[in-house]
C-alpha cells in the first residue's frame, strides 16, 4: 500500500496555478488525480484497522489477575474396576501382566481408591479473592487450589456452580488485596475485533495467545444457553476457565471449548460471552446458586418452511411444541402451535432468544408475551415461575422402529409418505397413550421432503396445519387442501415415542 500512496500524496500537494492564467493540462490532470486519490485515502482508514504493534502493555496489565486452577478428586473403584486390563482379551499376555500387577497392589478382590488431578484456568474479578472458572474444571473435586501469577498457591472454596452455563465461582483468602480484572460488554465486540486469551494450557501457566473474534452466537448443542464467541486465538486443554480480553483489557469471554480432531488447537476455540456469564456469576456470589425464570413450554425453531405454512412474513420466533401441565405457560393460556414473537419486551428471533429472555426474568414477574396464533398477532400476560432444579434438556431420540403395515394404507405422494391406521397394537408397540390419535407413518420414500426432514416409520401425525386429524384419510385430505391453497409447505405435528414436535414439509415440485 505504501508504494502507490507515496506519489499520490505528492500529487495532492502540487502548487496552485498562477493567478490570471489557467492551469496547464498536465498540472490540471495531476491535481484532479491527486484530489480523487486523496479522497480514497480518507476513506480507507474507516474500513481497515492496523494490527497492534504489540500486546505487551495489555498483557502486563491483565496477566496478574489470571490464575491456574488445580483440582483433586478421589475416585472409589470396586474390585478390579476401571483397570487397564479390563478391555483386553482373556488370552492376552498384557491382560495377565496388568492383572497380576494391580492385584499385587490391591490384594485379591479389594476395591481401590484412585486420585485424579486436573488443571484449568481462571481469573480474579474482585480484590477480595473471587475467582471465575468453568464448572467442568471443578468437576467433583474434593480439593481445589488456585495458583497466582506470582507463584503463590491458595486453597479455594467453591462458592457456587451452574451446570447449565458451565460456570463456577471460587473464593480464596489472602492477607492483601489481589489483582483483579473487570467485565466488558461482549455484545459490542464484532467479528474481526482483536482478542487475547490468557491461561494455563497443558499446565504451562501464564500463556498468552492472540487472535480475532471469528464468529458470534455459535450453538455447540451443549445446552439451551449456547451462545459462544468463536476465536482463532489458540485455546488448548487447560485454557478452560481462562479469560478472553478485548483491547481495553476487559473480560468479554470465558474460554471453554475447542473444536479439534487431535486434542490441540486448530484455530477454532469457543468462549462463553460476558453478557451471559456476568449475571450468572453475580447470582452465584450472592446466593450460591442461580434462580431462573420458567415458562413451562417446549419450543422449536421457526424455519422458513414453518413460517410459510403459518403465514408469517419471516422465520422469526419460537413455536411451542408442547405446554407443560400446571405450568405458568398453561396458566397464561399459551397453546401448542403458538409462535412466540416477543417476551417481556424482547424480540424473539430464535429459540435461544426465548430461552435466555425467560431465564433472565425474575420469578414472579408479570411478562407480556406477543404470539402469532391463527394468522394474527395477540398479546397475553404470563406470570413467570421458578425453573425446577432438575429441568435439564434430554435427548429423546430413539432408533427407528419398523411398524407392521396396516389395512387401508393411504399414500401421500406430495410428501413421500405412506400412512396407516393407528391401532391399539401399534400404540402398545410404540409406547403411546391410549388417547393419542392420528395417522401412523408406515413408510417414508427416500429422496422426498419427508425423508429429508427426518420422518420415520412409527411417527404419528396428530395435526396438519391448525387442525387435528384422527385417520390417514383425514391427514391426506388436509395435506391436499394445503396443496390446493398454493402453500409451499405444510406444517405437521408429530408424536414420536410420546414426544410431540412440529415439522414443516415443502411440497414436491412446489
Amino acid at each position: 500500500m505504501s508504494l502507490p500512496l507515496f506519489p499520490v500524496r505528492q500529487a495532492a500537494r502540487l502548487p496552485s496555478p498562477p493567478s490570471g492564467g489557467g492551469p496547464s493540462p498536465r498540472r490540471s490532470a495531476a491535481m484532479v488525480l491527486g484530489a480523487v486519490v486523496a479522497s480514497v485515502m480518507l476513506v480507507v482508514p474507516a474500513f481497515a484497522r492496523e494490527a497492534p504493534a504489540s500486546f505487551a502493555s495489555l498483557v502486563k496489565e491483565v496477566a496478574p489477575a489470571v490464575v491456574n486452577v488445580s483440582t483433586t478428586e478421589k475416585v472409589e473403584g470396586g474390585p478390579m474396576m476401571d483397570l487397564p486390563f479390563q478391555n483386553l482379551p482373556e488370552n492376552s499376555p498384557f491382560r495377565q501382566f496388568f492383572k497380576h500387577f494391580f492385584n499385587g497392589q490391591m490384594g485379591p478382590g479389594q476395591g481401590r481408591s484412585m486420585v485424579e488431578h486436573s488443571l484449568g484456568s481462571g481469573f480474579i474479578i474482585d480484590p477480595a479473592g473471587y475467582v471465575v472458572t468453568n464448572n467442568h474444571v471443578i468437576g467433583k473435586a474434593t480439593e481445589i487450589s488456585v495458583t497466582l501469577n506470582d507463584g503463590k498457591t491458595y486453597k479455594a472454596k467453591l462458592i457456587g456452580r451452574d451446570e447449565r452455563t458451565d460456570l463456577a465461582l471460587l473464593k480464596i483468602n489472602a492477607d492483601h488485596p489481589l489483582p483483579a480484572v473487570s467485565w466488558g460488554d461482549s455484545d459490542k465486540e464484532q467479528v474481526g475485533d482483536w482478542v487475547i486469551a490468557v491461561g494455563n494450557p497443558f499446565g504451562l501457566g501464564g500463556t498468552v495467545t492472540a487472535g480475532i473474534v471469528s464468529a458470534r452466537g455459535r450453538d455447540l448443542h451443549e445446552g439451551p444457553y449456547d451462545d459462544f464467541i468463536q476465536t482463532d486465538a489458540a485455546i488448548n486443554r487447560g485454557n478452560s476457565g481462562g479469560p478472553m480480553f478485548n483491547m481495553d483489557g476487559k473480560v468479554i469471554g470465558i474460554n471453554s471449548a475447542i473444536y479439534s480432531p487431535n486434542g490441540g488447537s486448530v484455530g477454532i476455540g469457543f468462549a462463553i460471552p460476558s453478557s451471559l456469564a456476568q449475571p450468572v456469576i453475580a447470582q452465584l456470589r450472592e446466593h450460591g446458586s442461580v434462580e431462573r425464570g420458567w415458562l413451562g413450554v417446549q419450543i422449536q425453531q421457526v424455519t422458513p418452511e414453518v413460517a410459510e405454512s403459518l403465514g408469517l412474513k419471516a422465520p422469526n420466533g419460537a413455536i411451542i411444541a408442547s405446554v407443560t401441565p400446571n405450568s405458568p405457560g398453561q396458566a397464561a393460556g399459551l397453546r401448542q402451535g403458538d409462535v412466540i414473537l416477543s417476551f417481556n419486551g424482547k424480540a424473539i428471533k430464535d429459540l435461544r432468544d426465548l430461552t435466555r429472555a425467560v431465564a433472565d426474568t425474575k420469578p414472579g414477574a408479570d411478562a407480556p408475551v406477543t404470539i402469532w396464533r391463527d394468522g394474527w398477532e395477540q398479546t397475553i400476560h404470563a406470570k413467570v415461575g421458578k425453573a425446577p432444579e432438575t429441568n435439564v434438556a434430554e435427548n429423546n431420540e430413539q432408533e427407528n422402529q419398523s411398524v407392521a403395515p396396516s389395512a387401508g394404507e393411504t399414500k401421500v405422494p406430495d410428501l413421500g409418505l405412506t400412512l396407516g391406521v393407528l391401532t391399539s397394537d401399534a400404540r402398545h408397540e410404540l409406547g403411546l397413550k391410549a388417547n393419542v390419535k392420528g395417522a401412523l407413518v408406515t413408510d417414508v420414500e427416500d429422496g422426498t421432503p419427508a425423508s429429508d426432514q427426518g420422518l420415520q416409520p412409527g411417527d404419528v401425525i396428530v395435526r396438519v396445519g391448525q387442525e387435528r386429524v384422527a385417520s390417514p384419510k383425514e391427514a391426506a385430505a388436509k395435506v391436499a387442501q394445503a396443496r390446493k391453497a398454493n402453500q409451499k409447505a405444510v406444517l405437521l405435528l408429530l408424536n414420536r415415542h410420546g414426544e410431540e414436535r412440529f415439522v414443516a414439509l415443502p411440497f414436491s415440485h412446489a
